[in-house]
């Protein structure tokens, strides 16, 4: 599942605004929005903080999160 999918799936379920999901991460809103839209590979990309952020302010597991985002975090390692 790609980074997009997976925070989209996951903000509906909880019933998260990207605004509500910024008030809990402290990521800025706009940045939630491009993830949620673009996933890793879009043109702004998400740092191994923000996505730890995310998985936690979503109870996901880490490995999960950074799973969807690996094709992205692979090419910047």
């Amino acid at each position: 599942m790609a980074l997009e999918e997976l925070l989209q799936t996951s903000m509906r379920r909880r019933h998260l605004s990207p605004q509500a999901l910024a008030d809990l991460t402290g990521i800025r809103t706009p940045r939630i929005r491009v993830f949620a839209q673009d996933g890793a590979d879009g043109p702004v990309h998400p740092t191994t903080e923000e996505l730890a952020e995310l998985a936690t302010a979503l109870a996901l597991p880490l490995p999960d999160v950074l799973a969807a985002a690996r094709p992205r975090m692979a090419d910047r390692v």
